[in-house]
């Protein structure tokens, strides 16, 4: 191993119990080992279980699975009433155990006003008689309940009740007696969820949403006095020696409600501060916390907890460290870590451990390529959050995400097994074929792999002379690195098998001509065209990101979805003055692409002034300006330098489904990285 990551094989301790690296697998909505959304009730989680241990195996030191809701989501049962689970959980703990890694489990308070209250199930809450109708099933107002009435974070129309003293004290309760099964299950220790992205505790910790007038709410210690307590049970239930860790936000990044504020903003914390924060973490360690598990934010500025690819990396860290200097507990740091700068952080005294989610997802065997210098072989994580965590929304909705979706998160765009095992696995072919597939971009190559995988010869035709296809375009921004270096993955890992033969500089017109069992067409999907006056001025997004064409100093966008909001922010940071006009009432208004993604481009343009136009609609493009009618009808005449058009794309394929041939990705269908690669796993599976 490269002695660069020496600082993070080192062991360290968490009150008595010793970690053997300092390497965190963080928590994730949708590991819990108790299940997530079970519409069955919450039972142990089997599909988790394997998840973690094949991660234990492969040299993490501490896992910390994702929230447990001390009360099933649906039919309301607490989980210290289910034994059962407890008993699975033992057993479990003993295979952990043989790997050398420790387990905590975290136990969540609940969400109060950041639920992902879902499109669904907003308007059965708003209706007197559907709410009342659900509640044996689903309590929307328990779950919904906050420090004080207010605003739901995902439905503004939605006011949150505000939570009874009764209520809380039964959730104090609950944390002490489910921690102590925990314990007595063989579980190493329990994490708090959470003074942290403006869950329920941090709500109740944070005066800008508690505004109670009881024990619970006004001073400091009133605040955090919801979290104390319940320390204190566990301590009083579990005894001193079973380390209690509590998953906390160094400071809100909070500007106002669903409002943010992103990295290097000029603002006023209306949140935790700093100053507060200093106070804070010194307080949490005397009521009796043995750990903090720390990054930044809230669920409005919701970039910072689960930082996607235009947050800076470890834009956590210097917060964190700072924290560090005045407790005497371990401090976990997460936050688009790097193993380099987690390694020197931790050989420098300034973090503990180094915490990582979601690169877990990509590749769970990460850590053991970092161990034998493999660092080419991991796969990386994107930070797409499609798979993962894509919960979304925009003007005037809710949570648009898809029920299914909601129950199986902690899902991964780039590996299709992860967490669905059961849908997507490798099994020998009954019968080796030779396949053919046309189309070098990522669900070629995906499509590529898994045939391989499986036994079948496969040949891949890419008639441009590199492997990639629009994805090259895709990641050519700045901050797209971890975009560039999952293609250069992709080509390394197909030139390991033996049976992929691939043909550059070979376009394939007619299939023919080709001599194959099974024929895959992943030929991509080419760019819209809009028929209005002078489009040919403008210059297309993939000639734009590819380099083909340039741009002058004042570039106007046409169509503000992910890839032109992507375009404008990289246009900014190259300090050139981007425009965008949008036909509909919002930014980023397609489904399934996560709110802090979409968060962070919609309050980055606000808080550096890039002008945005929405629901206005392009009539005219010329040399040097575009006119654009907006909502009332009122033509407007903006200048500019230049027009990139990002309208969108529809599929090309080279030919129709049907017999021996398959149609995968945009070619079938415009989707997202997820769905090319989910979608080659479902026909390569089958052949």
């Amino acid at each position: 191993m490269n002695a660069t990551y020496d600082a993070l094989f080192t062991p360290w301790k968490i009150g008595e119990v010793e970690i053997k690296n300092r390497i965190v697998l963080c928590p994730m909505g949708g590991t819990s080992l108790f299940g997530w959304f079970e519409l069955t009730g919450c039972k142990f989680d089997r599909e988790a279980a394997n998840f973690f241990l094949e991660r234990a195996k492969n040299n993490v030191g501490l896992i910390i699975p994702g929230i447990a809701p001390l009360r099933d989501t649906f039919w309301g049962k607490w989980l210290w009433q289910n034994p059962k689970m407890f008993e699975e959980l033992k057993v479990f703990m003993d295979e952990i155990h043989k790997t050398g890694a420790k387990l905590f489990i975290q136990l969540t308070a609940g969400m109060g006003r950041s639920w992902a209250i879902t499109e669904l199930v907003g308007p059965l809450h708003k209706n007197k008689f559907t709410r009342a109708l659900l509640k044996p099933i689903l309590d929307t107002s328990h779950e919904l309940a906050s420090p004080s009435a207010q605003p739901a974070r995902w439905a503004p129309d939605i006011i949150c009740p505000e939570m009874t003293k009764e209520q809380i004290h039964e959730i104090i309760e609950a944390f002490a007696k489910t921690a102590k099964l925990c314990r007595d299950a063989g579980v190493d220790g329990v994490e708090v969820h959470a003074v942290h992205e403006g869950y329920l505790l941090d709500q109740f910790s944070i005066s800008f949403f508690n505004k109670r007038t009881d024990e619970y709410g006004g001073s400091f210690e009133n605040r955090y006095r919801f979290a104390v307590e319940i320390v204190k049970a566990i301590k009083e239930s579990c005894g001193d020696a079973f380390p209690v860790s509590l998953r906390y936000s160094v400071e809100s990044k909070l500007k106002g409600f669903a409002e943010g504020a992103v990295p290097g903003e000029d603002y006023t914390e209306v949140g935790r501060g700093m100053e507060e924060s200093e106070r804070a973490v010194r307080y949490l360690q005397e009521a009796g916390y043995d750990m903090l598990n720390a990054d930044n934010g809230t669920y409005d500025s919701w970039y910072w907890a689960h930082p996607p690819m235009y947050m800076p990396q470890n834009c956590n860290l210097e917060d964190v460290a700072r924290i560090k200097k005045l407790v005497d507990i371990p401090v976990i740091c997460a936050g688009r870590m790097e193993p380099e700068v987690g390694a020197q952080a931790i050989a420098d005294g300034r973090i503990d451990a180094m915490g990582v989610a979601r690169q877990f997802l990509a590749d769970p065997a990460w850590v053991t390529k970092l161990i034998e210098d493999r660092l080419e072989d991991i796969k990386p994580c994107i930070c797409c959050h499609n798979g993962c965590f894509n919960f979304s929304s925009s003007k005037g909705h809710y949570n648009t995400q898809d029920l299914t979706d909601t129950m199986g998160l902690a899902r991964c765009a780039i590996n299709a097994e992860t967490m669905q095992t059961k849908k997507h696995y490798l099994a020998p072919a009954k019968k080796p074929k030779t396949v053919a597939v046309i189309g070098g971009g990522i669900g070629g190559m995906e499509a590529a792999l898994v045939l391989a995988k499986r036994g079948h010869t496969v040949t891949l035709y890419e008639k441009s002379g590199e492997l990639g296809g629009v994805f090259i375009a895709a990641a050519a921004p700045s901050f797209k690195e971890k975009d560039r270096a999952l293609i250069a993955w992709y080509r390394r890992e197909i030139s390991k098998y033996p049976a992929i033969t691939v043909k550059l500089n070979t376009e394939i017109t007619d299939l023919g001509t080709i001599e194959a069992d099974e024929i895959i067409v992943a030929t991509g999907a080419v760019a819209r065209k809009l028929p209005l006056p002078g489009a040919d001025l403008a210059i297309e997004a993939i000639d734009f990101l590819r380099g083909t064409k340039t741009v002058g100093e004042s570039v106007v966008i046409v169509g503000g979805g992910l890839t032109g909001c992507e375009i404008a922010y990289e246009l900014y940071l190259q300090g050139k003055k981007p425009t965008i006009i949008e036909m509909q009432d919002d930014l980023i208004t397609t489904p399934g692409i996560c709110l802090a993604n979409t968060s962070f481009l919609r309050d980055f343009f606000k808080a550096n002034r890039v002008p945005v136009y929405l629901e206005t609609s392009v009539k005219a493009i010329a040399e040097d300006h575009v006119i654009v009618t907006d909502k009332a009808g009122t033509e407007h005449r903006i200048d500019t330098d230049s027009v990139i058009l990002s309208v969108g794309y529809k599929p090309a394929p080279l030919a129709k489904k049907g017999g021996k041939v398959h149609v995968i990705g945009d070619a079938s269908a415009v989707g997202n990285l997820r769905t090319v690669i989910w979608g080659a796993w479902d026909v390569c599976m089958k052949i």
